[in-house]
């Protein structure tokens, strides 16, 4: 079974996500905004897949506050983590938005919240999960 790794500082989006992956994407779940537990779940291969909250209120690493972009990043940046996808999920879905975050942050898609269409949402997903 595949493994989706929820980085969402929200509890209730992270509950929300979870029931459709489960339930719709039969996917297995897990779920921090421990910047350290992200690095590390990556590094040993237990996710598939990230999504990636764009704005993560308390999330610090090394002593020093970091987003979703940064952690995107950090992850992009290592050649043990960089083959795994990821999604950057954020309510900021203005023009023009969606194209600076990925550029930025190097991540592989980008999903506006909230999340209203499950099926596009879980297809999303399914489209990058890797296959083996």
């Amino acid at each position: 079974m595949k493994t989706v790794l929820i980085v969402e500082d929200d509890p209730i989006n992270a509950r929300v996500f979870s029931k459709i992956l489960m339930k719709r994407g039969g996917l297995a779940v897990k779920h921090t905004e421990d910047v350290e537990e992200v690095m590390q779940i990556a590094q040993a291969k237990e996710a598939d897949i990230i999504l990636m909250d764009v704005s993560l209120a308390r999330s610090v690493y090394q002593g020093k506050s970091v987003d979703g972009i940064q952690i995107t990043q950090m992850l992009k940046q290592d050649p043990e983590t960089a083959h795994l996808p990821i999604i950057l999920v954020t309510a900021h879905a203005m023009q023009g938005d969606r194209e600076n975050f990925l550029k930025q942050s190097g991540a592989d898609d980008y999903i506006s919240k909230p999340v209203v269409d499950h099926e596009s949402f879980i297809n999303q997903i399914m489209a990058l999960l890797p296959n083996d």
